[in-house]
């Protein structure tokens, strides 16, 4: 029983060291075709977990707004450039969508190539370094999920230039697209975020992102939200 299944089988239950050791991956070939906007129906979805995350969407919003309009104050203070951040990210289906975060960076990168964020990177200003390290800087895409592109949990969005790079390296990569991408997911609480060093690292994370989606249920999510709140403040991939 692989690791996700055991997180399945106990989403309603306590379970005491979760999630489980990690197994070893099979080897994985490092070609594969090109993503593609997939045709199956959206899956790891249901009126309840759409209701759940607009109601926490609004909710958080509304309680977080005194501390959304002080981050962005201090970001326009801190440097030149507006207070949020845009970039395409591909979403359900393989829709380009834009996302909202706010702007940690002194450079705004949406092209052909995006730089991953690396650790002690220069270009992260000092604002910046904190908002990121606690994850603050994703609070704006509370809007997205209120406007459908993205759900409370799943899939991590992807800069398009990103998408388009390593749809080309794993196999199964369009499959993550099944879902709406989210602000936490399984990988995530799993320890595969973060910036990619090795083509393991992504093929690892598409992995958990497919198994995720294969296997879902309401109860699963709730125990994903569960696991994420301590990252919120003892991630070590967030910089």
């Amino acid at each position: 029983m692989n690791k996700l299944v055991q997180l399945h089988a106990h989403a309603h239950a306590e379970a005491a060291g979760w999630p489980p050791t990690p197994t070893a991956k099979p080897a994985v070939a490092l070609t594969a075709p090109p993503p593609a906007p997939s045709t199956d129906a959206a899956c790891a979805s249901s009126r309840r977990k759409r209701a759940f995350d607009v109601t926490m969407a609004l909710g958080a919003l509304l309680v977080f707004l005194p501390l959304l309009l002080t981050i962005a104050l201090l970001v326009r203070l801190e440097s030149k450039g507006p207070a949020l951040f845009r970039q395409r990210r591909t979403g359900l289906g393989g829709q380009i969508f834009t996302v909202f975060k706010f702007r940690t960076m002194t450079v705004a990168e949406d092209g052909e190539t995006v730089r991953q964020a690396t650790k002690g990177d220069a270009r992260v200003t000092a604002l910046g370094a904190v908002l990121r390290k606690l994850s603050l800087d994703e609070l704006p895409q509370l809007l997205n999920v209120l406007r459908g592109d993205m759900s409370l949990i799943g899939p991590r969005p992807h800069a398009v230039a990103h998408d388009e790079m390593w749809g080309q390296m794993v196999p199964g990569y369009d499959r993550r697209f099944r879902a709406r991408p989210g602000l936490t997911g399984y990988a995530a609480v799993c320890g595969l975020r973060g910036e990619v060093k090795e083509l393991q690292a992504i093929i690892d994370r598409v992995e958990a992102d497919n198994e995720y989606i294969d296997t879902w249920s309401f109860g699963l999510d709730m125990k994903i939200v569960w696991r994420t709140l301590p990252l919120i403040f003892g991630d070590t991939r967030a910089y």
